[in-house]
């Protein structure tokens, strides 16, 4: 079956300007930090970082963090604002898993924000992340609660209306991960489809491999 994706490059332009997006990545940011102990000898792997938000919240604390995107626009923004920050420890990479790229290298953690929801294979995805996390290194995955289809005005490339948290506990465990833990981090107020005005809850699942 053929994967209908996103075109994100149309939108990186502009994505930064929409200020619950600013606002997500700097809650789960702390979510993150309070739930995993972030230090200066990490290194770490944000993937589908779209223009960093969340990695240069992340930045500041670790020893390097590498960004991965399939949109190589949203890419070209995080790149942007590395050179002009001057930033030695931030990387961009382009990886498409859905073309056959891989996952390299060794990170003590792999974070993920409003990602998961755009991959069909869950289980897969969170086999990748599996083998490149150092042995006690840990996993930050960032999504939504069950939404009932109601968040996205355009669910091209959306394969998950969110998710259940114990559903998705459960492929955690089966990848190899322990001490899987889940919190709402954060919640977005916006307007359905339907014009009316309804809050979805961000949950912040983490998890440690042995």
């Amino acid at each position: 079956m053929e994967t209908v994706t996103r075109d994100f490059n149309k939108v990186a332009a502009t994505w930064d300007e929409e200020p619950r997006r600013v606002k997500l990545a700097g809650d789960i940011a702390v979510s993150i930090a309070q739930n995993i102990p972030l230090t200066p000898s990490m290194d770490v792997l944000d993937f589908g970082c779209g223009t960093g938000l969340l990695t240069l919240n992340l930045q500041p604390q670790v020893r390097t963090i590498t960004g991965v995107d399939s949109s190589e626009g949203m890419l070209d923004k995080l790149r942007a604002k590395t050179e002009r920050l001057e930033l030695a420890n931030v990387s961009a990479h382009y990886k498409n898993l859905d073309s056959g790229d891989i996952l390299e290298g060794a990170f003590h953690l792999v974070t993920s924000c409003m990602t998961f929801h755009h991959f069909r294979d869950i289980e897969s995805l969170l086999n990748s992340f599996y083998s490149i996390i150092l042995p006690s290194g840990h996993i930050a995955i960032a999504d939504l609660d069950l939404d009932d289809g109601q968040f996205h005005d355009d669910s091209t490339g959306v394969f998950h209306n969110g998710f259940d948290r114990a559903k998705l506990q459960r492929l955690f465990e089966k990848a190899g991960f322990v001490d899987v833990t889940c919190r709402t981090a954060t919640s977005i107020s916006k307007s359905t489809a339907a014009g009316a005005l309804q809050e979805f809850t961000i949950f912040l699942m983490t998890a440690r491999k042995i």
